[in-house]
């Protein structure tokens, strides 16, 4: 069995559907749910579904050992970033090395880096006059939003568009994939 751990900030929107996407996988187990803000919505659906938190805290992620120990004491095999806003330090990266993959919200390398997430992406996409917009899915690297691409999915952007409605058109596409990329690539990982 192959086991994920989820890192996220906030809502967890995505977070919910890659849970219920790998439920009954045979080979696949979201085992921990790691956030670094107490009150996170994503929390809550950990708790609904009762899968083990992890409570991170800035001092002992960037200065300490990123809570390696906590992650291999779980057995994790997979790290998934899902709306997770703190850059990886290099010891986990290292731990991990090509097992870390980010979801973002803009077809990279455009609009990625420190600050580029969420609504400030969608802003940056309009004031850029962009025509398209997407998702990129990457492997996580020392540099924000830098690694390898994976996959990317691409909507229009339409005269009319708001950050809002961007974010719900960008929202879908995050929701139809990502769960079946984080599938792909864990069975490409498994065959080597």
């Amino acid at each position: 069995m192959q086991k994920i751990a989820i890192f996220a900030s906030g809502t967890g929107t995505n977070t919910a559907r890659i849970i219920d996407h790998f439920r009954h996988h045979a080979t696949i187990k979201v085992a921990l749910i790691v956030c670094n803000k107490p009150g996170a919505g994503v929390l809550d659906i950990a708790s609904r579904e009762g899968i083990p938190t992890l409570l991170i805290e800035k001092e002992p992620f960037f200065r300490g050992d990123a809570y390696v120990k906590q992650l291999r004491e779980k057995q994790i095999d997979f790290i998934v970033l899902s709306g997770f806003l703190w850059k990886m330090p290099e010891v986990l990266i290292k731990a991990w090395p090509g097992r870390i993959i980010n979801i973002h919200p803009a077809l990279l390398p455009k609009f990625g880096g420190k600050g580029m997430y969420g609504r400030f992406v969608h802003e940056a996409v309009i004031a850029a006059a962009e025509i398209e917009t997407g998702i990129t899915i990457h492997y996580v690297d020392e540099q924000y939003d830098h690694g390898q691409p994976i996959f990317q999915a691409r909507v229009s952007v339409e005269k009319d568009d708001t950050p809002d409605t961007l974010a719900k058109k960008v929202h879908m596409l995050e929701y139809e994939h990502f769960p079946r990329v984080i599938e792909e690539v864990l069975k490409l990982q498994n065959r080597r």
